[in-house]
């Protein structure tokens, strides 16, 4: 008699950097996995090495980042420009430019590289901590959304690349982190569109070299009168260069042109000349044509996803696969996360297309022109340098010719924010408010502030009452799957009275706070600092007062007391807001007196601002935040809570 299949919330196909980081989210809360990889082991060489700032940001919000660091990656601040010389004699250094320049306000203003087989393995040794291993090596044969069993309706049969030993499994969800090749998106029918033909063929070698170029440990683009070069330091005193193999202005111009090892490490040295590289060894090399395409869809029915790879092609110069990869699991482990706990309602499923596939657009869109603009002409000398003297801060510039900056420069400068990871901006929907969303109060977005929902939330220093530590606000609710809710308190004086309303009405009978009190909470840890109350939200609560003068007990009432070691004093300096008297509230655009109530999502972004008010105002315009999108009725009488 044969076995019935066995179970499991989500089966994912593909061990890359967007199928472990779902699969790390997802186990850390609890779901059953079912993980494969057709490789018989992680990657090796080459693939992805570069995490941009905002990435870093989400490794240390999910406790992997010194894991990283541990490695010694290399880390780029800057990148330099270098062009051929007026006589034709060689290349020249024309400027150089910050990584993450001074105007992102970033924790990490340089981009770490790091050999994505390290990255890899930082998630899985993650993964088995929690009880769930990448099978390997094994494929996908085939599945099916049946519904033969309503709680696990898609059926996904697996096959061992070796032995071919089959096995088939029931899952909740179908994950494909394939690749660009994904058997899922193939058997979907889904079609990858391609923004524009193939126009260049770059090749790609890692390995350690022996050089007198002297920014060969910096991120550099390299143009000469014999081609163009893009430069990026690894770890392990290795580099990695792409050189320009054809592009479609050649007169014989083919998209599969191939090239030797050999032929490409002969075009490096002409272009680098009058300076020499020798290799002392090549660890990887592969030649690849630049095509940026998106697929047309990212899921039919919001039970088998795809993401990463599966669903964008682009060039790699820019940094910017695997950090796209990173976000596109959180965006979808999160609500996931919230449909199976019964949070919200299965229709928040389609955000994560809307939401993902409008950043893969803009990624293309951006690459594509860099691409182009990397393989054009060279810029001349003096054009970084020009483009340096501009209001944002360059770290250097030359003082050669006064020419007009190219547009690859000017492109690179306004990229910046973008390609650190800061510029993504979802648009307003059910979790980013706007004057369109179901929910209505004058309370909304109170003027002057400076949070724009579906963005970031912006860093801030602040200090922890509880042991006086300085710390960074933004990363003291770690990625747990909640939303975060930030009581800006302003002065105490001022607004004690607010925050006592605020707290007697979270216990109203239909309010977002006891509609999802957690079963267990009677026998909650004592030392449960982030979720004492419920699985959906956490709560801080920060006081524009110096921490010597708040006293937790007598300021706040026992419920947002529970969360002692959220409470904090907006008592730092900043130097991007030098005159405030509560930096943390004025950098986000909050009355230094009154403050407000801000809260962002379990990935980091602004969901909503509402005024922190006496009475019922700032707990009922949260009812009605929330209550467009959970599973219950939120509010005050009948019909209270906008639904989807």
């Amino acid at each position: 008699m044969p076995t019935s299949p066995e179970n499991y919330d989500v089966a994912i196909i593909g061990a890359g950097p967007v199928g472990l980081v779902l699969s790390v989210c997802l186990a850390r809360w609890g779901y059953k996995i079912k993980h494969i990889d057709n490789r018989p082991g992680p990657t090796v060489t080459g693939r992805a090495d570069g995490i941009q700032p905002r990435s870093l940001d989400l490794l240390r919000n999910m406790n992997l980042k010194r894991q990283i660091m541990a490695h010694e990656p290399a880390k780029v601040y800057e990148v330099a420009f270098w062009d051929p010389t007026s006589g034709g004699k060689g290349i020249h250094r024309t400027g150089t430019w910050a990584s993450c320049p001074k105007f992102i306000d970033s924790r990490y203003p340089f981009t770490t590289l790091l050999h994505q087989g390290y990255i890899e393995n930082v998630f899985i040794e993650d993964l088995g901590k929690n009880g769930t291993y990448v099978q390997r090596p094994w494929t996908i044969t085939g599945f099916e959304n049946n519904g033969k069993d309503e709680r696990y309706p898609v059926e996904v049969h697996l096959e061992h690349v070796e032995t071919k030993e089959k096995e088939t499994v029931r899952s909740r969800y179908l994950f494909s982190g394939e690749g660009g090749k994904s058997f899922v998106r193939e058997q979907l029918g889904i079609q990858i569109h391609y923004k524009d033909p193939i126009a260049h063929v770059w090749g790609v070698m890692d390995g350690v070299v022996r050089t007198d170029f002297p920014d060969v440990k910096m991120k550099c683009t390299i143009h000469s009168d014999h081609g163009s070069i893009m430069i990026i330091p690894r770890e392990n005193n290795m580099v990695r260069l792409y050189i320009q193999i054809a592009s479609s202005t050649d007169e014989d111009w083919n998209p599969r042109k191939q090239a030797s090892r050999d032929e490409v490490q002969a075009s490096a040295k002409r272009i680098l000349a009058p300076y020499y590289i020798e290799w002392d060894r090549v660890e990887w090399y592969s030649v690849y044509p630049i095509g940026q395409g998106i697929a047309e869809k990212y899921t039919l029915d919001q039970r088998v996803f795809m993401g990463g790879d599966a669903c964008h092609t682009h060039s790699p110069k820019a940094g910017q696969g695997m950090n796209t990869a990173f976000l596109d699991a959180v965006n979808l482990a999160w609500k996931i996360h919230h449909v199976e706990s019964g949070f919200a309602s299965r229709s928040v499923l389609s955000t994560y297309e809307s939401e993902r596939k409008l950043i893969a657009e803009n990624l293309l869109e951006f690459d594509a022109k860099y691409a182009a603009l990397f393989s054009q002409r060279k810029p001349s000398a003096g054009e970084v340098g020009l483009a340096s003297q501009s209001t944002s801060p360059a770290i250097n510039q030359s003082q050669e010719a006064k020419e007009e900056p190219n547009e690859f420069i000017e492109t690179f400068k306004a990229s910046c924010e973008f390609t650190s990871g800061y510029g993504i901006a979802y648009d307003p929907n059910i979790f980013n408010h706007s004057s369109s969303h179901p929910a209505h109060s004058s309370l909304f977005n109170p003027p002057g502030t400076t949070l724009v929902t579906g963005r970031i939330l912006r860093p801030a220093n602040v200090t922890r009452v509880v042991d006086a530590n300085t710390v960074h606000l933004e990363q003291e609710i770690p990625l747990n799957g909640a939303f975060r809710i930030y009581i800006f308190a302003g002065n105490p004086s001022t607004t004690q009275k607010a925050v006592a309303d605020f707290s007697t009405h979270l216990f109203e009978k239909r309010s977002f706070f006891t509609s999802f009190v957690r079963p267990d909470v009677e026998t909650v840890s004592y030392h449960e600092k982030h979720l004492p109350h419920s699985l959906f939200y956490t709560f801080c609560t920060i006081f524009a007062a110096p921490h010597s003068e708040i006293n937790i007990p007598s300021l706040l009432p026992p419920v947002l007391a529970r969360y002692s070691s959220h409470v904090y004093a907006d008592d730092l300096w900043d130097q991007r807001v030098p005159d405030a008297k509560a930096s943390a509230h004025k950098k986000m655009g909050l009355d230094e007196e009154r403050g407000a109530v801000v809260v962002v999502r379990p990935d980091g972004y602004v969901a909503c601002v509402v005024r922190l008010v006496e009475d019922s105002g700032t707990v009922d315009a949260l009812n009605g935040y929330f209550g467009a999108f959970v599973s219950k009725p939120l509010g005050k009488g009948e019909g209270a809570g906008a639904r989807l």
